[in-house]
């Protein structure tokens, strides 16, 4: 087995355009990922355009981004993705503002609507209408950025001044002026609808399980998204983030095993049955009676029958696995697509034989 991991990496490169790798740290557990400077730094080193934090309801995104980033000098700094309902858009937009100055000018904004199980759940905030609340989001976040005046905005989900309480707010303009006006904001999107919405108004979209097999939907869809923001050229600047999950092994259903609990999760054990945006995801993808039955196992407490249940096609449609040759030929394929960036995560060791084998 010419490379051994102990758990699943994501790499990244780019079609038709300079390569570009990311560093995922993810999700935290009971605390920091122990070697999460090291991988930050390391990718630092090696060249990488960004690194990515991420939140739910537990460790937030802003706070270890600055305090890694901190740490770095040309990378990127991403929120992969910072949940809207944690924050109003004009806290986001400050926290967003307040890092690309701490940075000179590396943040990317990534945010995200979450489910109703965390929106609800956890941040106790209303979740119908997410498209219509992302659409507000953003369009108070790109008037606190341009800072041409108090800002106002009287919108059916968020009112500035607020509507309401003692009547006394009154419109304000930041007083930090931002070091950039046009910070990047990339929308994290899976259903169709949602992934149009990032073409017309975000920089950016970041899917979270994508298929070579369904390019061409995918570029459809952020192609009415495009025709609707009525920008010139907006396709040629427009940037899609994505993990690529990768295990080799020369026994492939082995290496598949390393992903097969992930695509699990997501599938069956995240989400209410009624509302689970990755099932659907899956069930595009023509896995809806895979996922179903996952799901089944999972609400049952039987989650090691829902992860064997997941089929190798299903995994080698999402991931790259099995021996390395077999790798870098399907790899082709996802070179192919309209991402621009792949995410890589794992430990900080392997980056560079990563990068350099699949490159």
């Amino acid at each position: 087995m010419p490379f051994a991991i102990e758990r699943p990496m994501v790499v990244a490169v780019t079609t038709e355009k300079k390569v570009k790798l990311g560093y995922s740290v993810g999700y935290w557990s009971s605390g920091p990922p122990v070697d999460a400077l090291e991988g930050v730094k390391e990718a630092d080193r090696l060249g990488f355009d960004s690194v990515w934090t991420a939140e739910a309801y537990g460790s937030d995104c802003f706070t270890p981004l600055a305090w890694w980033g901190a740490n770095t000098t040309n990378v990127k700094l991403g929120t992969g993705i910072a949940q809207m309902s944690a924050r109003t858009p004009a806290a986001t937009a400050m926290a967003a503002m307040t890092m690309d100055h701490l940075s000179d000018g590396r943040m990317i904004l990534g945010i995200g609507a979450s489910g109703p199980q965390v929106v609800e759940g956890w941040y106790g905030q209303p979740y119908p209408k997410p498209l219509a609340r992302t659409r507000e989001y953003v369009a108070i976040m790109r008037d606190i950025f341009a800072r041409q005046g108090p800002v106002e905005f009287a919108g059916a989900h968020y009112q500035l001044p607020y509507d309401g309480g003692t009547n006394l707010g009154k419109p304000l303009k930041s007083t930090l002026h931002p070091r950039r006006p046009d910070i990047p904001i990339y929308l994290a999107a899976e259903g169709p609808k949602n992934v149009s919405l990032s073409a017309e108004i975000c920089d950016g979209w970041l899917p979270l399980f994508f298929t070579p097999k369904e390019d061409a939907w995918y570029r459809d869809r952020l192609k009415q998204g495009f025709e609707a923001s009525g920008e010139d050229g907006k396709a040629d600047r427009f940037e899609v983030c994505s993990p690529l999950w990768v295990s080799p092994d020369d026994d492939v259903e082995k290496a598949a095993d390393r992903i097969r609990p992930v695509l699990a999760l997501y599938a069956g054990g995240m989400g209410a049955k009624e509302a689970n945006f990755h099932f659907d995801v899956f069930a595009r993808m023509g896995y809806e009676d895979v996922a179903t039955r996952v799901q089944e196992l999972y609400l049952e407490g039987r989650k090691d029958e829902a992860i064997a249940s997941i089929p190798l096609q299903m995994v080698e449609d999402v991931a790259l696995v099995g021996p390395i040759p077999k790798i870098q030929e399907e790899l082709s394929e996802w070179r192919k697509s309209c991402i621009t960036t792949f995410l890589l995560s794992g430990p900080p060791s392997m980056l560079e034989l990563f990068a350099s084998a699949l490159e």
